[in-house]
Parts: structure tokens; sequence; C-alpha cells
């Protein structure tokens, strides 16, 4: 399968087989490619946690749901859960950040998420990245120090729903070549 195939049939699962557990070899591949994921400057500025105890996993679950909400009420389902806490950037990245104003690390954590995601689907299991929860008390359920940050809990399990069309926007509305928006800049141009 070529890649365009393969992150095309990738969706963010969100019911789970409760019977099938994931394989730790599975999770140990999934960990080494998360591993291997760039960063800006090298600093590999993240610590990850696996939750695959059944008891702690139903917890960390509790704290992503909102069921007023409508949201999150499909996370007891998978059996594992990954949290991506952020660790302190190396000095040239921090500095690099500092003078361009970006914050390099959140970036690093988000190429890390898509690694996992993609490294979950090609072990053949569905996964879903979850931004909604409450840091407080995942901090305290995994014994995350205070000063931590808790950016994303990825769920990951064998997916229990049929694969969704892609609802994306065409690439001339997110694409443009040689400037922003250069068919709008070209439109202009031929119509003078």
């Amino acid at each position: 399968m070529d890649f365009l195939d393969f992150v095309s049939t990738r969706q963010s699962t969100r019911a789970f087989d409760v019977e099938r557990q994931v394989e730790k070899d599975k999770i140990e591949r999934i960990l080494s490619a998360a591993r291997l994921s760039p960063s800006a400057c090298n600093a590999q500025p993240w610590h990850l946690i696996v939750v695959d105890d059944p008891e702690l996993k139903n917890r960390v679950a509790d704290a992503t749901s909102a069921r007023a909400l409508g949201m999150n009420h499909f996370t007891k389902q998978a059996p594992v859960h990954i949290l991506l806490v952020e660790e302190k950037v190396n000095l040239t990245s921090g500095l690099g950040g500092w003078v361009k104003q970006k914050d390099y690390a959140q970036m690093d954590m988000g190429v890390l998420a898509a690694h996992i995601v993609l490294a979950a689907h090609a072990e053949g299991l569905g996964s879903c990245i979850l931004g909604w929860f409450n840091e407080p008390r995942i901090r305290e359920l995994l014994s995350i120090p205070d000063t931590k940050r808790v950016w994303l809990d990825i769920a990951i399990g064998y997916g229990a729903q049929p694969l969704r069309p892609k609802k994306r926007k065409p690439l001339s509305e997110v694409v443009s070549y040689n400037g922003y928006r250069s068919d709008v800049q070209n439109k202009v141009k031929n119509t003078q």
C-alpha cells in the first residue's frame, strides 16, 4: 500500500473492541516509532506514559470523559492510553523558540502524536487523539509532577467501527504555490 492510500484509511476511532487486548509487542513497535519522531534541535521534549492496567486505564478514561457534553464517552473501551507529557526543551530549541516566539515543544508533541497514531494504524489498531481531559486528575492518577504539562492522551485498541469517508477541504482551498493564496492573487492579476 502506498502512503497516500495508507493515510486515507487511518481514522479517529471512537469505538473499540472491548474483547481484544493490544499485544505488548505492538505497543513496543508504536513506542519505537514514536521515539524516532523528529523534534526541533533534536530536543525530544517528551515523556510517554503507557497506561494498560485495566483499573487505572478506566480511571484515566473517566478523566477524559465529559458525558454531559457527549465528549469522549468511548474512552473506557480502549485497552491502552498513551499520555504525552511535555519535558524541557534543550538549550538551542528553547533559545530558538524564545527568539522566534514559537513554542517548538508543542509542535514537537503534535509530530510525536502523528507518529503514534500512524504507527498504531500500521499495526492494525485504531486510535484517537484526545485533548479534552481533566489534567489535574490525570496528573494525580499517574503521579505526574504539577510542573509538567500533559498535552495529549491517545486511546489505542482494535477498532470496532467501519471506515468513514474523509471530509476534507479540497487542495485548492488549503494549498497555494509561491505565495499565500496565490490563486486569489493570480485571479486578480488575470482580471486587470
